[in-house]
């Protein structure tokens, strides 16, 4: 659970149910953090801001405690925005100054006034705000600590900006990662990447913004998590829930997605095979495809989980659209906020950090266990049990 307000004093996370013993490296959580922060077409914001968390609870020397883990993530931005937005004794000329009463066309604005009676637009626009992204990359780094425990690794990048699409189906998995992280735009794909580029650049000259798609690749995922008993615990539905948490995002798919439209069965499934050398993580058996994305059924098969993201354009346009203001009922020009031209770049690494949660938790709960040595226990074995599933014959 996260809560802080774009302009409030700061951001804050709790999380219950890490389990103790888990080495936490607050350089790993820092570089997260960083790349959200970073990426070509981000707006003055970021320049503002110097994030870095801090840790209430739950961690001692480095360690956690089995406790709930509390960050906090401090507002520079706070000390130009305290008479506007304390929490009490506020100045109300300079809170009329900053209110806003004409929506965006695309963000809650419009939405969160008349669902909950605002009619000063930041009451809604301060917690919709992306902003409450940067304490959700601090904790979905934790996650992926817990992750790489059992040698889960998580890629994520850019493939689309705009109408520029990236080819990565020749790059390997560890040049892959590397170009991603090396690239201003997150695109593993340099001839794409700077095509990208020159997108948001003329974005910008016409002062507009741009969406795009990124991909979430985790490796090494065990047979296993998640259920098809019940729809809520289904890991595609609880990895696509979780990503379309991310602001912006309106569009998830699992594996190749909306493509399976479009081929018959026979073109459409994973044919199934069988190795003792191959697939130790489900039993021996694998595919030579994944157009499923490592999910059937609402269950992790073995293979690489594998989805795709959708981002719509930043919704606040430096040459805005048509609204009508709330308190006159009158056409109006949308209201216009300090943003960005392009945060599809930074999309990716918060959608890594919504995976790497969802899938920590599934881990958890198939796994259990107080502490990660325990975890780690069962973990081994269940593995072993799937060594000798069937006799291995």
């Amino acid at each position: 659970m996260t809560a802080g307000e774009s302009h409030g004093q700061a951001l804050v996370a709790i999380v219950e149910g890490i389990p103790a013993g888990l080495r936490v490296r607050r350089d790993f959580i820092q570089m997260r953090i960083t790349a959200r922060q970073a990426g070509y077409g981000r707006g003055g914001r970021m320049k503002i801001e110097q994030d870095t968390p801090s840790f209430l609870s739950g961690v001692r020397n480095g360690i956690t405690l089995g406790s709930p883990v509390s960050v906090l993530i401090s507002n520079r931005d706070w000390e130009n925005w305290q008479k506007v937005m304390a929490p009490f004794n506020v100045d109300e000329a300079a809170v009329q100054a900053r209110s806003i009463s004409r929506p965006r066309p695309g963000h809650a604005d419009l939405a969160g006034a008349l669902k909950y009676g605002h009619s000063d637009i930041r009451n809604i626009l301060e917690r919709a705000s992306a902003r409450e992204t940067a304490v959700k990359t601090a904790i979905g780094a934790i996650a992926e600590q817990l992750l790489l425990e059992f040698e889960i690794e998580i890629a994520a990048h850019v493939i689309r900006i705009g109408k520029v699409c990236a080819d990565t189906s020749s790059i390997a998995r560890k040049q892959l990662l590397k170009n991603s992280e090396m690239s201003p735009v997150r695109c593993a794909d340099p001839a794409a990447a700077g095509k990208m580029m020159k997108e948001i650049d003329a974005a910008a000259a016409a002062r507009d913004t741009l969406g795009g798609k990124v991909e979430v690749v985790a490796y090494n995922i065990p047979v296993g998590l998640g259920s098809h008993v019940q729809h809520d615990r289904r890991l595609g539905v609880r990895l696509a829930a979780a990503v379309m948490g991310v602001p912006a995002i309106k569009a998830v798919e699992i594996g190749e997605g909306v493509r399976l439209a479009e081929l018959r069965g026979s073109e459409a499934h994973d044919e199934i095979f069988h190795s003792r050398r191959k697939g130790m993580r489900s039993a021996g058996f694998y595919r030579k495809t994944n157009r499923a994305g490592g999910i059937e059924g609402g269950i992790s098969n073995g293979e690489n989980i594998i989805l795709k993201a959708t981002m719509k354009p930043i919704p606040t346009l430096g040459r805005p659209l048509r609204s009508v203001d709330l308190l006159t009922r009158k056409p109006a020009k949308a209201a216009v906020e300090r943003s960005d031209i392009c945060a599809v770049p930074a999309a990716s690494i918060i959608a890594r950090a919504a995976v790497a949660l969802e899938l920590a938790s599934a881990m958890i709960e198939k796994f259990g266990g107080d502490s990660i040595a325990e975890m780690k226990r069962n973990f081994t074995a269940y593995l072993r049990a799937l060594r000798s599933f069937g006799g291995n014959a």
